[in-house]
């Protein structure tokens, strides 16, 4: 258990530290990294790998759709 603990922290902070040097272009994108890689963090830790890809998913989706409503 610790060894899958330590997995996915360090899955955690590489997944944030990316979103920082990736250069997004506006609010869409740099939401939708964010919130992709929260939600595979939060649903790897909860449901296992089927579940860090849906939050992946639903988290990346969802963060674009906020970021895109702040670029207008």
């Amino acid at each position: 258990m610790n060894r899958r603990l330590l997995v996915i922290v360090m899955l955690a902070v590489l997944c944030f530290g990316l979103t920082n040097v990736s250069g997004c272009a506006n609010n869409a994108q740099t939401y939708g990294a964010i919130g992709g890689a929260g939600g595979a963090v939060i649903g790897g830790v909860t449901g296992g790998l089927g579940g860090a890809v849906l939050g992946g998913v639903l988290g990346g989706g969802a963060g674009y759709v906020i970021g895109n409503e702040q670029d207008k």
